[in-house]
């Protein structure tokens, strides 16, 4: 498999945008909901409602889990989160909008600020890696077959070009 890159970067940021069959909540539940995470990123725990939760990135080598703080949240529309101390800060953004004019299902939008060419060529790919496996597993597919090997190091030089 060699996917196609398809991010964009707007206002400071790297967009990168799947569309589903899925109606606006039900794509904010794919993006947001534990049980729905644990299929294509990994599952959280902790209660939202401090402001933090703790992931487990299932998909990654060893599992890491990271905490990530609840910076936003407008359900079922935008969430913003950041993880990390001090300049290693990531800043995320998913965001859920119902398709176009004359298309069915919802749009889903993660976004990361980011204008460093180096970062920015390791964060697109990852995106996309994500965001495939998320569509894999609310469409019926198998996100465990999706592989990163597959997105990185062959994006790179795409996402680098993006900033500035």
């Amino acid at each position: 498999m060699n996917p196609t890159p398809t991010g964009y970067y707007r206002e400071g940021r790297i967009v990168i945008e799947r569309r589903l069959d899925l109606s606006p909540g039900e794509a904010w539940d794919a993006l947001t909901a534990s049980e729905h995470t644990a299929r294509w990123i990994g599952p959280w725990s902790g209660d939202p409602a401090t402001g933090s939760i703790d992931l487990t990135m299932t998909a990654e080598e060893g599992s890491p889990s990271m905490s990530l703080r609840i910076d936003e949240c407008e359900a079922p529309v935008r969430v913003a989160v950041s993880a990390g101390e001090g300049e290693d800060v990531w800043m995320l953004f998913g965001e859920v909008r119902a398709a176009g004019e004359g298309e069915n299902g919802a749009v889903i939008a993660l976004s990361q600020i980011t204008d460093d060419p180096e970062k920015t060529s390791a964060i697109g790919p990852g995106w996309e890696f994500y965001l495939d496996r998320l569509v894999a597993a609310e469409t019926g597919g198998d996100p465990g077959a999706i592989d990163f090997d597959d997105y990185y190091p062959s994006m790179a030089g795409y996402y680098r070009a993006l900033p500035g």
